[in-house]
């Protein structure tokens, strides 16, 4: 018995010393070499480690150093200085789930397309790491790296897995070429549901924080976010900016602050900007809300040939449609006034005051084909409930017939100027008067003109102007059926005779000063050239009696034998 005991005793010190010598080994480069072979080729990954060491005081932790991890052909999953395995007696009967991983001075690179890692943790700790997140919904790359995940357990397409919570800063961060330094994450994953408790971070050499949650279904809820002096350059336009809130199913803002932001991109910009927006989700194109509000205001604004200073907009939103309390601007030298609602039923635009004031304005080149172009589905109607301006000035630099309107003022009430997405006068009546005008270089004092639109006809029930010498009034209407067909009859008392000459009549073959008539139909078209559609007639007389009729048929005039006055008896 004393020999069999010995026996074993001898078995027992000469295992001691196998796994004392194995425990030194591993802790040597030739022992790391061998393991690190030992695992590429029974595996299908590749790993290799400078030096394995454990420390009796700390007997459940395994310290790799020089860390290079990754798939065999893959480009490096990890590479870190220091890797801290911390083991527990789960590994009898899970040895590839450990209880903490701690990742030190290195650079994790992870792809969502590939398959999850072979290991699992309680607890991944991360410090100063890069992060590389690259292709997928958030393609991330972020250095200086700190925190950890609780628990980590990966899988395809989830680098998190699929429950857990996060706590992450980054010393910089770049996220859908979106820059950013001094980041904060806190929260959590459930399956297909982020959970952002806390965000910070100083982004385009501002602020930003919030809280916000990602829904199963892709949908983003921003229970508060603060924007505190960004300054951002975008090579985007406002459409492609503002593209990625539409690739998501629906956004749903509880509250959003934005205050002293300077934004600016190829073709539009905002200065100082101060915005509050609350409970309102936007989905693909549309809102909805129960009770939402918008408070806005800037220095300046630029989005194409608009330029406002000074913006201020506050408005209230419902299931109804908006309402618009106030909108004012300086624009174009001039102040800009208005409030009214938009209703979502009939995409009608209300407004029970618009009043400009001051404006110097030259009308862009093209305003005639923007003034014929449908408008956006939004917009069906545009009533103006009362409009007033004053002392406008009011310029068209059109080389065919270039106008100007100096010192313009003008009322009207329940103008509908939008019908079926189309501009044009469709109802209601206004009164416009200036203190002075030029027509084709024909200059004019004290233009007046009062007009009434219905359903059927745009009714001009006044049209005077004093010209150089005498006077000129006329009446008109314009149809509202496509062929736009107008009639006009014209009086012109002490005028010159070849005051109509720069408008499109041919000149007389008298000369002068006199008095003309003028009654002539035609049809007003974008689309179709007016000369050959008109048919009129004109009666002149000037001061020496001589007298002369024209008669126009599809813009071709005839008739130009002049009557001699009578001798005297």
């Amino acid at each position: 018995m004393k020999f069999i005991g010995k026996l074993i005793l001898y078995i027992l010190i000469a295992l001691l010393v196998v796994i004392l010598g194995l425990y030194f080994l591993l802790q040597t480069r030739w022992g790391a070499e061998h393991v690190s072979a030992w695992i590429s080729e029974n595996s299908g990954y590749s790993l290799t480690f400078d030096v394995m060491d454990h420390r009796f005081s700390a007997p459940s932790h395994v310290l790799l150093e020089n860390v290079t991890f990754g798939r065999d052909g893959q480009p490096a999953t990890l590479v870190a200085k220091t890797v801290d395995i911390g083991l527990s007696s789960r590994q009898i009967t899970d040895p590839l789930h450990v209880d903490a991983i701690l990742l030190q001075d290195g650079t994790l690179n992870i792809s969502p397309q590939t398959a999850p890692l072979p290991v699992q943790a309680d607890r991944l700790q991360l410090q100063n790491m890069a992060l590389n997140i690259p292709g997928g919904e958030w393609n991330l790359s972020a250095q200086r790296v700190n925190g950890g995940v609780v628990p980590w357990r990966p899988e395809a397409g989830k680098v998190l897995g699929n429950k857990a919570q996060i706590q992450l800063s980054a010393g910089s961060l770049t996220l859908n070429d979106v820059p950013a330094t001094n980041v904060l994450v806190e929260g959590s994953i459930d399956k297909e549901q982020i959970i952002l408790s806390n965000i910070g971070a100083d982004i385009a050499r501002g602020a930003l924080t919030g809280v916000a949650r990602r829904n199963a279904d892709g949908s983003w809820v921003v229970e508060n976010l603060r924007l505190n002096d960004i300054r951002l350059q975008s090579d985007k336009s406002l459409t492609d900016f503002f593209a990625p809130l539409t690739a998501i199913p629906s956004l749903q803002i509880g509250r959003l602050e934005v205050t002293d932001a300077r934004l600016q991109g190829p073709d539009w910009a905002v200065t100082d900007l101060d915005l509050s927006l609350r409970n309102l989700t936007f989905s693909k194109d549309d809102w909805q809300t129960q009770e939402g509000k918008l408070s806005m205001n800037a220095s300046e604004f630029i989005y194409g040939s608009l330029h406002f200073f000074d913006p201020i907009l506050n408005a209230e939103f419902s299931p109804q449609g908006i309402a618009l309390r106030q909108f004012t601007t300086r624009w174009e030298g001039g102040m800009v006034r208005t409030s009214g609602n938009w209703l979502r039923n009939g995409k009608a635009l209300i407004l029970d005051d618009a009043a400009i004031a001051g404006l110097e304005y030259t009308l862009p080149e093209n305003w005639k084909q923007q003034w014929m172009k449908p408008l956006p589905g939004w917009l069906n109607s545009l009533t103006l409930k009362k409009f007033s301006a004053s002392r406008n000035l009011v310029i068209d630099i059109d080389p065919a017939f270039p106008w100007q309107l100096t010192a313009l003022d003008g009322y009207g009430a329940n103008l509908g100027l939008v019908q079926n997405h189309q501009w044009g006068i469709w109802s209601g009546n206004a009164t416009l008067n200036a203190a002075a005008a030029t027509f084709n270089r024909v200059d004019v004092r004290r233009p007046s003109l009062a007009l009434a639109a219905n359903s059927s006809t745009v009714n001009i029930n006044e049209l005077s102007a004093f010209t150089e010498k005498g006077l000129l009034e006329a009446t008109a209407s314009v149809s509202q059926l496509p062929q736009r067909q107008t009639k006009v009859s014209l009086n012109g008392r002490g005028v010159p005779m070849n005051v109509l000459q720069q408008w499109g009549w041919p000149a007389l073959p008298i000369s002068g000063d006199g008095n003309i008539q003028l009654t002539a139909s035609g049809n007003i078209q974008a689309d179709a050239p007016l000369k050959p559609t008109v048919n009129g007639q004109l009666h002149a007389v000037n001061a020496d009696k001589q007298q002369v009729t024209q008669i126009m048929r599809a813009g071709v005039v005839s008739g130009a034998e002049v009557t001699q006055p009578q001798p005297a008896q």
